[in-house]
């Protein structure tokens, strides 16, 4: 068990992490009722030590950290990094790289679709994961010695599982194909809160120009108030209220607290009047402006069908390849690339097309049929020949 909790002791601490090709990452955070994650305790680990640093320890300047995440002679080892990345970003506006994110790469090497820590651990070490203190609290200090022991744990296993996954994708040759996804986990993009894009998680939930306008401007509004008061989302507007309130479009207090889940009382406070504004603001839009809603593509049940075999051929792709369906192609791309030979989605660049997206095409076209042999889904190329020469 190591704990630090002074600046000096951390500076040496990151000093020795620094000489090491990687280290591994993780964080223990409170976020049940803030906007903004908390950071509590942060856990870092080299080949030969391993300690937990308390982020509420007095005057203790995280600096020496913040340069070591963004030390680029240093892979950092995370799994699941976003929520932690996330945190980098909001203390010290840096995104932590090199970056290896060990779900992600889990997902490349076969292990299936956002496979767990713990999954992972038992997998690869053969261990089972210390999950007394799982849901511990974090904010409270001082903290115990079972805590800091259950935190560390998290990055000790973590740098057995690296070496594994790293390992499996040099043997593979798909090393490069987890970079391609880094890029994303790297992007400050990722982590920049933009208010205005908010609506963005509804797309799908609006038909029309007006109710999507109006979404804007109060979706824009709820994730701008629940930022400056640091507090949930849910706590200022629920989602299914938002949508309501953006169908309805109300535009007087009794309009308003007329809508059945919509808090009572709620229309004749400060938050009431700043709905009916942005509702007027949404209003106001020149709909010439407004992004343009994704209708259902053509086709019809020709088209559906061919979306029903894309997601035959994507299972068996997954299978052979022991790459986690999810990652090649989403739902959205196989509906895509049923309206069309040209869609612009992931599943039709770089490996993803050499490993799904190109077969998906051959689909389509009469080139390529799937048939099941003892119980498995088998595709026949039906130009074996051509294929093979290529």
């Amino acid at each position: 068990m190591s704990l630090i909790a002074t600046t000096p002791e951390l500076h040496a601490a990151c000093a020795r992490m620094a000489r090491y090709a990687y280290i591994t990452v993780d964080t223990e955070f409170h976020r049940e009722t803030t906007f903004w994650p908390i950071l509590c305790v942060v856990q870092i680990a080299s080949d030969d030590e391993a300690l937990a640093i308390d982020a509420h320890a007095p005057d203790l300047d995280l600096k020496p950290l913040f340069a070591l995440m963004a030390d680029p002679k240093v892979v950092k080892v995370f799994h699941a990094a976003r929520q932690d990345v996330e945190i980098f970003w909001k203390l010290a506006g840096l995104v932590p790289s090199p970056m290896f994110d060990t779900q992600v790469a889990a997902m490349v090497c076969g292990y299936g679709e956002q496979v767990s820590y713990g999954e992972l651990v038992q997998s690869i070490c053969r261990v089972p994961v210390d999950k007394s203190s799982r849901f511990t609290d974090w904010m409270r200090r001082p903290l115990a010695p079972a805590q800091i022991d259950y935190a560390i744990g998290d990055v000790t296993h973590l740098r057995d599982v690296y070496r594994a996954l790293l390992a499996k994708l040099k043997k593979s040759d798909r090393l490069g194909w987890l970079e391609d996804e880094m890029r994303v986990l790297t992007s400050a993009s990722t982590y920049e809160q933009h208010p205005e894009r908010a609506w963005e998680r509804f797309k799908n939930r609006v038909r029309k120009p007006r109710d999507l306008a109006v979404l804007m401007e109060v979706a824009a509004w709820r994730e701008a108030e629940a930022q400056s008061r640091d507090v949930p989302r849910s706590r200022v507007l629920k989602d299914d209220i938002l949508i309501e309130v953006a169908l309805a479009a109300p535009r007087t207090q009794e309009a308003l607290g007329n809508l059945r889940a919509f808090p009572r009382g709620m229309e004749r406070t400060r938050a009431g009047e700043d709905i009916l504004a942005a509702v007027e603001r949404g209003l106001a839009r020149d709909p010439k402006t407004l992004p343009k809603l994704e209708r259902a593509r053509g086709g019809g049940a020709s088209c559906a069908a061919t979306v029903e075999l894309l997601k035959v051929l994507l299972r068996q792709v997954s299978d052979e390849s022991g790459v986690a369906g999810k990652m090649i192609a989403t739902v959205d791309d196989l509906e895509a690339i049923a309206a069309t030979d040209r869609a612009d989605v992931p599943a039709l660049q770089g490996w993803r097309r050499k490993l799904f997206g190109d077969r998906a095409l051959e689909l389509k076209q009469g080139r390529l049929a799937l048939t099941v042999e003892n119980g498995k889904v088998i595709a026949l190329e039906w130009r074996e020949g051509e294929r093979a020469a290529e």
